[in-house]
């Protein structure tokens, strides 16, 4: 999730090169490890989800923004922009393999996030909207969500940024009303791989850099009420 560190090699792969059959390209680099290491064969099903994390001083005033608000996952879930919301797979391996080279074959590129958005009356959600790379977080969505993690979503794919999530109607007015000025812009230059283990926790697998081999972080979590509802899927 890091934002200071652009490395890319540009140009985006096609569909068909991210879903062919690719060689673990991860060898025994430094820092791979414990990325290594979780990829024992396993055969139980594992669900995942992916992200756009933010720089930590955006991450931090959206974070006081949402606490302000009364939502009770303002201490527990990042500020980010889902691509690939709960997601079950049974083979983790191939779904390593598959979110790795539609990191390597992606940019990166400028997120501009401004003025709110809400999915009532369908879902008690306010959200700051995303304008500047829109379409790159719609066709990574739609990327990642092909071979070992495809599946039907019940609603479109929508990037946004929650900013107050289940709480009063008023607060949510609140929330609407407070942020509708609001924009920060900010380079996005990796994405996170999280799986949901047994105890309902969020787990940094991986931080994969665009454009380069993996960056294993593995450590970071959440709990599991930082997983996206489905019309908060993205």
């Amino acid at each position: 999730m890091s934002s200071g560190k652009v490395t890319a090699r540009g140009g985006a792969c096609s569909a068909g090169q991210v879903e062919q059959t690719l060689a673990d390209r991860l060898g025994d680099q430094p820092g791979r490890n414990a990325a290594a290491n979780h990829e024992v064969a396993r055969s139980e099903e594992v669900s995942v989800g992916v992200i756009l994390g933010f720089p930590s001083d955006i991450a931090e005033e959206l974070q006081r923004w949402r606490a302000s608000f009364g939502d009770p996952l303002a201490d527990v879930v990042p500020a980010h922009i889902t691509l690939v919301t709960t997601t079950p797979t049974q083979d983790w391996e191939a779904t390593l393999r598959h979110v790795r080279e539609v990191a390597r074959c992606q940019s990166p590129f400028m997120v501009t996030i401004a003025g709110t958005g809400t999915f009532r009356p369908v879902s008690p959600v306010v959200f700051i909207n995303v304008e500047d790379g829109f379409e790159h977080c719609v066709d990574l969505h739609r990327r990642l969500q092909q071979g070992p993690l495809h599946r039907e979503l019940p609603f479109a794919y929508h990037p946004h940024v929650t900013i107050a999530h289940d709480v009063a109607p008023e607060s949510l007015d609140e929330a609407e009303t407070v942020l509708k000025n609001y924009k920060a812009t900010f380079p996005v230059v990796s994405m996170g791989l999280y799986e949901h283990d047994a105890d309902g926790i969020w787990q940094l697998r991986e931080e994969l850099d665009f454009g380069t081999e993996t960056d294993n972080n593995a450590g970071t979590r959440f709990t599991d009420a930082a997983a996206d509802t489905p019309t908060d899927a993205g």
